[in-house]
């Protein structure tokens, strides 16, 4: 059997026979041998190769889904018994004690073939391939869209498929015991070309190696494989962290609040963009506002942000703030909130960036939407308002102990007034 050596290691190097053609999409494959001697090598090559025809074969037979039962379901039989579960090949290799106590074991329960099997490595670890895992992931990683919103859950998936859909384009769509380190150097080389030749960011291409590696990483200790996933030290140096500029008072003055400046804007999102002005709320905070959270008939008229229907950033970000100004007038026709945006917020910042570039709208070309939450900070800090308050008012972290119930409505209204628009 042909043997290969990258780097150190040895491999195996065969034609996909064409039998296997519907559910192997590779010609050629390489299965690391896991060791850098020639004489073990040649040694484990023949039982690594039948362990991969029984894999195909199963795949053909339509039972991968089983034969991934079968494996977990051993795994936890051995568990339950005193014992981590091993391959056969690794059960020949421990320490004849343990070798011995295993077997003796297995004597005591020979009518039971599933025993023999969890103890002495008789069920092969499934073959999951990249894709399969994201199939595997979604349940498995359940606990983390508790409290989701359709759009929040959206934008939690949405980066996830497609690093997985990258990689597979780039390295194929490897089972994850054959994700070697020169597989992600490889995947790590075409982002890196990929920044330098279309100018994108390097932690666009992290943000990448990060989702692609939750989801492996989740499936392979969630459902046991014990593998080593080579997801160290391939991060790309990160540049500057881009801020974003605040708009200037006399922009917002005088282009933005222009009579006619935004009539090409659909009106939601044109009131959405006005809302921002003088409440610095996030647009996705805006855009998911309920009927229960918009009280345009108080004594105080203000929105409440809350974890109706979503899941918002931090627990800072629950917080009431003050219709006053262009805000109130703009909120005034959507008492019931945004409908168009409601579980849709990303495609927001699209239509509006999009309409301020094209209108001469952006103070420059590093302007955007969310730079009005920017603005609000600064004209609160430039009128001389408490860090509390400022916090408070924009959702974030307090740098001490929050002590009472901080500003009410009233006091926080009396506030704005003097730096609204």
């Amino acid at each position: 059997m042909p043997l290969m050596r990258r780097g150190s290691v040895f491999y195996i190097r065969r034609r996909v026979p064409k039998r296997f053609a519907p559910v192997e999409s590779r010609s050629e494959i390489w299965l690391s041998l896991h060791t850098d001697s020639e004489t073990q090598a040649k040694a484990k090559a023949p039982l690594i190769w039948a362990e991969q025809i029984e894999a195909w074969e199963a795949r053909l037979a339509g039972d991968t889904d089983d034969a991934e039962v079968r494996f977990q379901a051993a795994a936890e039989l051995a568990q339950r018994r005193g014992y981590r579960y091993l391959t056969s090949e690794k059960v020949a290799q421990l320490p004849r004690a343990e070798l011995l106590e295993r077997i003796e074991t297995v004597s005591d329960q020979r009518h039971v073939p599933q025993e023999a099997a969890a103890l002495l490595g008789g069920v092969g670890e499934p073959l999951i391939s990249v894709e399969r895992a994201l199939e595997l992931y979604w349940p498995l990683a359940k606990d983390r869209i508790v409290g989701k919103s359709e759009d929040q859950l959206r934008r939690w998936r949405n980066p996830r498929i497609k690093a997985v859909r990258n990689f597979i384009s780039v390295c194929g769509n490897l089972p994850l015991n054959e994700i070697s380190g020169d597989v992600m150097l490889d995947f790590r080389a075409w982002w890196v070309e990929r920044v330098d030749i279309e100018d994108i960011s390097p932690d666009t291409a992290n943000k990448d190696f990060m989702h692609l590696g939750d989801v492996l990483k989740t499936v392979n200790r969630m459902k046991r494989l014990g593998l080593v996933l080579p997801f160290t030290d391939i991060a790309l140096k990160s540049g500057e962290a881009k801020t974003r500029p605040p708009f200037s008072h006399e922009w917002i003055r005088d282009q933005l609040l222009r009579p006619g400046a935004l009539d090409g804007l659909n009106e939601q999102a044109r009131a959405i963009l006005l809302a921002m002005v003088n409440t610095g709320a996030r647009p996705s905070e805006l855009a998911g506002l309920t009927p229960d959270e918009i009280h345009l008939d108080a004594n105080i008229p203000h929105i409440s942000i809350k974890p109706i229907g979503r899941k918002l950033k931090s627990g800072n970000a629950r917080r009431a703030i003050p219709l006053i100004g262009v805000s109130l007038e703009a909120m005034r026709p959507f008492p019931e909130g945004f409908s168009r945006y409601q579980t849709r917020s990303a495609g927001l910042s699209g239509t509006v960036n999009k309409f301020l570039r094209e209108n001469g709208l952006c103070e420059t070309a590093e302007h955007t939407l969310y730079c009005l939450r920017h603005s609000f900070e600064d004209r609160m800090l430039a009128a001389g308002l408490d860090e509390r308050i400022r916090r408070d008012l924009m959702g974030h972290a307090l740098n001490r102990e929050r002590y009472g119930a901080g500003a009410s409505l009233e006091q926080l209204s009396d506030l704005l007034q003097p730096l609204a628009f």
